[in-house]
């Protein structure tokens, strides 16, 4: 990767300005670890040492959430009391929870859950109590991916963790993504900020809070995760699933609008970039994933000590640089096969409005927009019938209208006439 050296500069002055004593920092693109850089030496790090990952883990628990939903088992818009009964939070639904709009309060009551031994789901869902939900607006919410977690055990029958093992981490190969560590991985410590001294943060189960932060991880699984995000496996989930996790639900700052939540997503707007991801806290432990799904690049950032924003800071610094620097390649053209007889009079200049579209067959869909600009994409639905997949005219029907001859005249699109005469 021709960007490496700037990658290992960057990575070594934050180790270095930020007294972190093991940091881990990898690139990834098209699926694959293309550089890893470390600084510090406590312990030695590396793309196969485990961190704990903090609130990475809420994207693993909101994969599940949505794989469950696709497979009729839930719906988002369900209310939670129809997944536990009873509890006094149960006017909230499943997607105000993965979106962090349940109005829930940031920690379950109680001692700081991340820092003392857990406590088992039925302890945790009789703490509950209505004056837990007093925000009606955007607040993240570790409480709401426990809940979220309780919801999963409820309806599969399984812990949580068994449930991510099955649904995504076996079949995407993640060995090295544990509920508790597994050597070789990393203590947490606390820097002391006057003499540089270290101590180091016990390790506990977190149990029913363990949905919101829990797992444990490595540079070359996240990368894989990562990989996953911009490019998923429809084995796993469906990409229209996770484009629906990705999507905008809701903004965190009202004013500039750089940052948001989708659907168990964080997501960022840095310039002309949207980039999708999470960042993750534990005590002694700081860590960012962020992944630019168009160039189907990420990086992942570790570090075994917490200070804010210093993983996800570098960690977007990191993703731009990469970018800006290694553009991906202008993909070859090819001659196409033939297309089918009946797809060629779809194909051409259409007219809407005075305006000029195109379209034309890519080899699995049809892709008409206006000339010039990105098309809108089209799968086949049925005789004379398609679907549109993504953008501004996604799930709408395109309807192929023919004359009594059965030659093709229009291409009717929510309603709108494409025809091929300029003036009409």
């Amino acid at each position: 990767m021709q960007t490496a050296p700037f990658v290992d500069r960057l990575v070594t002055r934050v180790q270095a300005d930020k007294n972190v004593p093991a940091l881990t920092a990898a690139v990834f693109r098209d699926g694959a670890v293309q550089h890893v850089a470390t600084a510090g030496t406590t312990p030695a790090p590396g793309a196969g040492l485990q961190y704990r990952i903090g609130g990475i883990t809420k994207t693993f628990t909101a994969a599940v959430v949505l794989r469950l939903r696709d497979e009729g088992h839930l719906a988002l818009d369900d209310l939670l009391y129809r997944h536990i009964p009873g509890t006094p939070l149960g006017g909230i639904t499943l997607r105000q929870l993965l979106s962090h709009t349940s109005g829930l309060q940031r920690e379950p009551d109680g001692a700081w859950w991340q820092r003392c031994p857990g406590v088992g789901l039925e302890a945790f869902l009789d703490r509950l109590g209505p004056d837990q939900a007093a925000r009606p607006r955007y607040h993240y919410s570790n409480l709401a991916y426990g809940l979220l977690g309780a919801v999963v055990t409820r309806i599969t029958g399984m812990d949580w963790t068994d449930a991510v093992k099955k649904h995504l981490l076996e079949p995407l190969a993640l060995r090295r993504t544990t509920y508790l560590p597994e050597g070789p991985y990393t203590p947490g410590y606390v820097a002391h900020p006057w003499h540089g001294t270290l101590r180091e943060e016990p390790v506990h189960d977190t149990r029913a809070m363990a949905p919101a932060g829990q797992l444990w991880s490595t540079a070359s699984d996240l990368s894989r995760w990562g990989a996953f995000l911009a490019d998923p496996d429809p084995a796993v989930l469906d990409r229209t699933t996770l484009d629906e996790m990705c999507s905008p639900v809701a903004v965190h700052d009202l004013d500039a609008w750089t940052g948001g939540h989708g659907l168990g997503l964080q997501l960022w707007r840095r310039g002309e970039r949207v980039v999708v991801g999470h960042t993750g806290a534990a005590p002694g432990y700081g860590c960012a994933l962020v992944v630019h799904r168009p160039t189907r690049t990420g990086v992942v950032v570790l570090a075994n000590t917490f200070r804010k924003n210093v993983a996800e800071d570098l960690a977007l610094e990191l993703l731009a640089g990469v970018c800006d620097r290694e553009p991906l390649p202008a993909v070859p053209w090819r001659p196409a096969v033939v297309p089918p007889q009946d797809l060629v009079p779809l194909t051409g200049r259409w007219w809407w409005m005075g305006r000029e579209h195109e379209s034309r067959w890519n080899g699995t869909e049809l892709l008409l927009g206006p000339t010039g600009e990105e098309p809108w994409r089209f799968a086949a639905d049925g005789v004379d019938r398609w679907r549109g997949r993504g953008g501004e005219y996604d799930g709408e029907a395109l309807k192929v209208l023919r004359d009594a001859g059965g030659q093709v005249i229009a291409l009717d699109v929510a309603t709108l006439l494409f025809t091929r005469d300029p003036g009409a």
